[in-house]
């Protein structure tokens, strides 16, 4: 198991130092990446590091593909509903090692559905930065189904396939803080 020596107490994301991308297939042979710009999480470090539990949220109109146009898209009732459903959200249910990494179980809330996921999560280790702040950096993986989550636009193309897969891989780097308070 993955040595996870992290102060107990609250850690906070720095979103100058994360990321939350995201791929997925576009008329079966290519794939499109995106980010959320906006999120922010908690980290609650107990004691024991199992015990641990992770809080977090993201902005659902803060989808960035690099277009502007299909970003709109993305953003309306065909997809994420954004208006509606401004805010996704996650808070983690368990944490249970997985080899050298671990596994974080949660309930993740997309567009009105909350459904249980695993993510794979390696942790980065920690350092002290030039202020004095602890910061912690893990990296984390999963895969969704969008029509789980409500998300199901359906768009054939005429020779077979559909023009968005169901299956989207996420990926984060989150960088922590130690609250000294």
């Amino acid at each position: 198991m993955a040595d996870f020596n992290l102060k107990p107490g609250t850690w906070q994301i720095d979103p100058t130092h994360s990321q939350i991308g995201f791929s997925v297939r576009h008329m079966m042979i290519s794939r499109v990446r995106g980010r959320m710009e906006k999120f922010g999480a908690t980290l609650d470090v107990g004691d024991d590091p199992l015990t641990s539990s992770v809080t977090a949220r993201i902005d659902a109109s803060s989808i960035d593909t690099g277009n502007e146009e299909r970003d709109a898209h993305i953003r309306s009732s065909d997809f994420f509903d954004a208006a509606t459903h401004p805010e996704w959200t996650f808070a983690s249910t368990a944490i249970r090692p997985d080899g050298a990494a671990f596994l974080l179980d949660g309930r993740l809330t997309v567009k009105g559905t909350a459904l249980p996921v695993a993510l794979r999560v390696e942790f980065n280790g920690t350092t002290t930065d030039r202020y004095g702040l602890t910061r912690a950096a893990f990296h984390a993986e999963t895969e969704l189904s969008r029509t789980a989550f409500g998300v199901d636009i359906q768009m054939p193309m005429d020779g077979g396939g559909v023009v968005v897969g169901d299956r989207v891989t996420v990926e984060i780097d989150a960088e922590f803080v130690h609250d000294r308070r």
